[in-house]
C-alpha cells in the first residue's frame, strides 16, 4: 500500500483495526489464570474512571485524525448542521397579533353607542368613518398595535391590592393567604359571569414600595420590600395561575432611583408595574400631607424602562397602571407615548360612592384618553355613608369605556 493510500484510510478502518485489537486483547485476557484475573478487577476498583477515560481519549483522537485527514469533508458537515439548524429556526412561525380581532374588541369595550352583541362591527377604513359619527368620539383610542401576546383588550384583569404588612392597606394584607385566595377566586368567577366573553386574569397587586410617614435613613419617606416579599406575591399569583403587579410608590425618591432594583422581577413575563402619583412628592412635602404627582415624562420613563426589558428580554408586552383621581395627578396626558411593548392603563383610584367613582371616572380617565382604563373598587371606604354598597362588576360594564383593570383594595 502507498504511503498516501495509508493516510487515506476511513475512519471505520480505523475503528475497525481499533475494535479487533481491543478483542484480540480480550481474548487473551480469558487465557489468562485466576489470579491475574483478580488483580486486574482489584485494579479497575481502585480506579473506576479509567475506562471512561480511556474511551473518551479514543473518541477524542478520532475526532482529530478525521479533521486531520479530511478537512474539506468535515468542513461541509459542519456547514450542513450550521443550515439544518438555520432551517429548524427560520421555520418556527412569528406569533403574530390578530389586527382584526384587535380592532373589533377595542370597538366592543368601547361602549360608544354599537350594541356589544352586533355582529356587524367596523375594521378598518370604515372603522375610523363610522367613528367619526357616533357621540362620543374619543373612544377607542387609536393609538400603536401592540405586539402578540398582549394581554389587553382580549383579557379583563382583576387585582387584589395592598401589602402583606399591613392590614389597613388592602385585602393583601387583611386576610390570611389561604383566605385571600379563596375571595380572588371568587371575585373573578364573578367577574367572570358578568362578561363571559372576556377571559378574567387574576392579579395580585403588590405594593413593593411603599410611601412612608417617616423620613428613613435616606430621608425619602418610601421604604422597599425585602425580596422574600416580593416572591411571596409571586408565589401566590403563580397559585391562580395569574399575574403580578408591583405597585410603586416613591415619595420623595423617583422611578429612575426606584424602577431599575424591580428589574429583576420585571423581566419575568408573568409581572407587571403599577405607579402612584398621590405618593410622588415633587416639591419635598412629606407623603400624606398632600397629593402628589406625576408628568407624562415620568409615565413615558417607566413606559421606557418597561419596554427596553421587553426588547431585551424577548418578552410579550407589559402592562404600566397609573393610578389617578385628580387632575393634578398627572399632567401633560396628550404627551403620554403608548408603544407597542407597554400596554398603558389609567386608573380611577378614588373611593366613595358609586355616583362619586363615576363622575372621577368620566372627568379624569374617559374625558382624557390614553389607551386602556382601569378601576379601583373599595370594600370598607367605598361603604362609608352616604355610600351604602360597592359598584358591581355588571355596572362596570356600563361604563365608557368599559375599564379592562379591575383593582379591589
Amino acid at each position: 500500500m502507498k504511503p498516501d493510500d495509508r493516510e487515506k484510510r476511513s475512519v471505520l478502518e480505523f475503528l475497525s483495526d481499533t475494535f479487533l485489537h481491543t478483542m484480540a486483547k480480550e481474548k487473551t485476557s480469558k487465557r489468562r489464570g485466576h489470579h491475574e484475573e483478580a488483580h486486574e478487577h482489584r485494579r479497575l476498583a481502585q480506579h473506576p474512571h479509567a475506562l471512561p477515560i480511556m474511551f473518551t481519549a479514543l473518541l477524542v483522537i478520532t475526532i482529530a485524525l478525521y479533521v486531520g485527514f479530511f478537512p474539506k469533508e468535515f468542513s461541509t458537515a459542519v456547514a450542513d448542521i450550521k443550515a439544518g439548524a438555520a432551517e429548524a429556526a427560520t421555520a418556527i412561525p412569528v406569533p403574530q397579533l390578530d389586527k382584526a380581532a384587535y380592532d373589533k374588541k377595542l370597538w366592543l369595550i368601547a361602549n360608544n353607542g354599537l350594541p356589544l352583541a352586533s355582529s356587524t362591527l367596523p375594521t378598518g377604513a370604515m372603522y375610523g368613518a363610522l367613528a367619526s359619527t357616533t357621540k362620543k368620539t374619543l373612544w377607542p383610542v387609536h393609538t400603536v398595535y401592540p405586539n402578540a401576546g398582549a394581554l389587553l383588550p382580549f383579557n379583563r384583569i382583576v387585582a387584589y391590592y395592598g401589602n402583606f404588612y399591613s392590614t389597613g392597606m388592602g385585602v393583601l394584607g387583611q386576610y390570611p393567604p389561604d383566605q385571600m385566595i379563596a375571595k380572588l377566586k371568587a371575585t373573578v368567577a364573578s367577574g367572570q359571569a358578568a362578561d363571559p366573553s372576556t377571559p378574567v386574569i387574576p392579579a395580585i397587586d403588590y405594593i413593593a414600595v411603599t410611601a412612608q410617614a417617616s423620613a428613613g435613613a435616606d430621608g425619602k419617606y418610601r421604604a422597599r420590600m425585602p425580596a422574600s416579599q416580593i416572591q411571596k406575591a409571586i408565589d401566590l399569583a403563580n397559585q391562580v395561575n395569574g399575574i403580578v403587579v408591583l405597585d410603586v410608590q416613591v415619595g420623595l425618591s423617583t422611578l429612575q432611583t426606584e424602577l431599575p432594583l424591580l428589574a429583576p422581577y420585571l423581566k419575568l413575563p408573568n409581572v407587571h408595574l403599577a405607579i402612584d402619583p398621590e405618593f410622588s412628592m415633587k416639591d419635598g412635602v412629606p407623603p400624606g400631607h398632600e397629593i402628589g404627582t406625576f408628568s407624562s415624562s415620568d409615565v413615558n420613563y417607566a413606559a421606557n424602562f418597561l419596554a427596553k426589558l421587553v426588547d431585551d428580554n424577548n418578552l410579550p408586552p407589559k402592562i404600566l397602571v397609573i393610578h389617578r383621581f385628580t387632575e393634578d395627578m398627572v399632567t401633560g396626558y396628550k404627551n403620554i407615548t403608548p408603544m407597542p411593548e407597554v400596554q398603558l392603563v389609567m386608573d380611577m383610584d378614588g373611593w366613595g360612592s358609586g355616583a362619586k367613582k363615576k363622575g372621577t371616572y368620566t372627568y379624569f380617565i374617559e374625558d382624557e384618553p390614553v389607551q386602556f382604563t382601569g378601576f379601583k373598587l373599595f370594600y370598607k371606604n367605598d361603604l362609608k355613608p352616604p355610600s351604602t354598597a360597592m359598584m358591581t362588576p355588571a355596572q362596570l360594564l356600563n361604563l365608557t369605556p368599559e375599564p379592562l383593570f379591575i383593582q379591589y383594595q
